[in-house]
């Protein structure tokens, strides 16, 4: 069963599976007292000092609930991340899912500087975007949300409506209302505006995150000529003198020898 499980988890799509497991191993870690929350939480004044503190950009969205939080948060990241990384019509690419990633999440850092609210944990608002954006290639479709079957689409507003039943739910869909702006931001940008307003995608992936995410493959050299070298004749069937062995070139010609006497 180890070794099944084991089989499974390396067969996930790889950028979920990695999300997923550090999502949950901070988040433990955190939760737990082990390490401190406060190195991790997004505070803008962090990135001014000297040293900048720049992972807490990446950190803050990866800090679930406590308790049962931990759990379900962990499991929301890996099922929207893997159901976008494996058959999201426009993100096809493994670059053009980092790129996304990369433009959602800036986007929800930016709103929350422009609101003013200053969240520090950021993760509701990624997993609300994800929703989002798997739950609107799903129109037509019912999904059963908390063993009631509504509409896909209709789920990132169910996820937000539930919290309200929750101590601190209003602060928890303020927070969820960034994350739904950042993916309707990116689904007009990537879809309506060129599709309906007959405008350019103004979100396709930017080369540097294909070749940070693919690599630079580099080109073949080739070794520099030497001044004077002479270079084979391949028309002509003739070769170097260092290949033609000690006999003449007029010698090659005259046909099959006889011995004499």
């Amino acid at each position: 069963m180890a070794e099944l499980s084991t089989d499974a988890y390396w067969r996930a799509p790889p950028i979920a599976r990695t999300v997923a497991t550090i999502t949950f191993g901070l988040s433990c870690a955190v939760h737990t007292g082990v390490l401190a929350g406060d190195l991790f939480y997004y505070d803008f004044r962090y990135l001014l000092r000297i040293p900048p503190q720049v992972w807490r950009i990446v950190t803050c969205f990866l800090i679930t609930f406590p308790n049962l939080g931990i759990l379900f948060d962990t499991f929301h990241m890996y099922m929207y991340m893997s159901q976008l990384e494996r058959g999201h019509p426009r993100l096809s690419r493994r670059e053009d899912f980092v790129w996304y990633l990369t433009f959602v999440s800036g986007t929800i850092l930016i709103l929350s500087h422009l609101t003013g609210f200053g969240f520090g944990v950021l993760t509701q608002a990624l997993l609300l975007a994800m929703a989002y954006t798997v739950t609107q290639e799903q129109r037509g479709q019912q999904t059963n949300y908390m063993f009631i079957q509504i509409p896909s689409q209709l789920v990132p507003f169910a996820m937000m409506a539930i919290n309200l039943f929750f101590p601190g739910g209003i602060g928890i869909v303020l927070l969820q209302l960034h994350g739904l702006a950042a993916a309707h931001l990116y689904l007009f940008l990537s879809k309506i505006w060129p599709e309906v307003g007959g405008g350019r995608n103004w979100v396709q992936t930017p080369a540097f995150i294909s070749s940070l995410v693919n690599g630079v493959a580099p080109a073949p050299q080739q070794r520099p000529a030497v001044a004077g070298a002479r270079v084979p004749d391949a028309a002509s069937g003739r070769s170097s003198g260092a290949s033609r062995g000690p006999l003449p070139d007029s010698w090659r010609t005259r046909g099959p020898g006889h011995r004499l006497g």
